[in-house]
């Protein structure tokens, strides 16, 4: 599992769109479909029921979103240390 797995997945169920993520942050719609794919393959569960309006979370996608979404703070917060004691402060 790669980052961009997470962010493509986060970016896919808050817009509820693998088009509209794609737009937002600046990578095709094939490539999402396909990194998503990837990780529901490694996950070994479904993440999206995909509609015809859209994308909606399964039960196993939604706790899946939150603890992503915990993993990305945490890796940000590290990383903002990271700078932090590299300035000095």
């Amino acid at each position: 599992m790669e980052l961009r797995h997470l962010r493509y997945f986060i970016a896919a169920a808050e817009h509820e769109s693998v088009r509209v993520a794609s737009e937002r942050i600046h990578v095709t719609q094939p490539a999402i479909s396909r990194q998503i794919q990837q990780l529901e393959v490694e996950l070994g569960v479904l993440l999206f029921e995909r509609t015809p309006r859209g994308l909606r979370l399964t039960d196993a996608g939604t706790v899946y979103l939150e603890e992503a979404r915990k993993v990305l703070a945490l890796l940000d917060a590290a990383g903002r240390a990271a700078r932090l004691t590299a300035d000095g402060m």
